[in-house]
């Protein structure tokens, strides 16, 4: 008995199991090409959300700054906190996926 992934959601099952706990997917009666055409989908799929996440994060990041630089609001003011949040965490979160989106490809 050896340890897979399911073809759906890529989770560790058991080669001698029916069903995957995880996902309820059929995998006993599956063939190689099945199997195989749903690991890509599913490769296609979490590389879609990342790039949503960072696209996200970028608009984000852009709201933030051009609130920053058209709204010039106080630099003692609640919305300059805002505006500066907004444009640091939008920066670091495009940063974070990009970095995921890169080792998502080298798997």
């Amino acid at each position: 008995m050896a340890l897979i992934d399911c073809p759906s959601c890529s989770k560790r099952i058991s080669s001698i199991a029916a069903v995957c706990q995880h996902c309820n997917t059929v995998v006993s009666d599956m063939s190689d090409e099945k199997r195989q055409s749903m690991q890509q989908m599913a490769c296609i799929k979490q590389q879609q959300t990342l790039m949503n996440h960072s696209m996200i994060a970028m608009l984000l990041f852009c709201g933030g700054f051009g609130f920053m630089f058209w709204g010039k609001p106080d630099p003692q003011s609640w919305q300059y906190m805002i505006g500066g949040g907004a444009t640091a965490g939008g920066f670091l979160w495009y940063l974070a996926n990009r970095i995921r989106i890169i080792i998502s490809k080298r798997k």
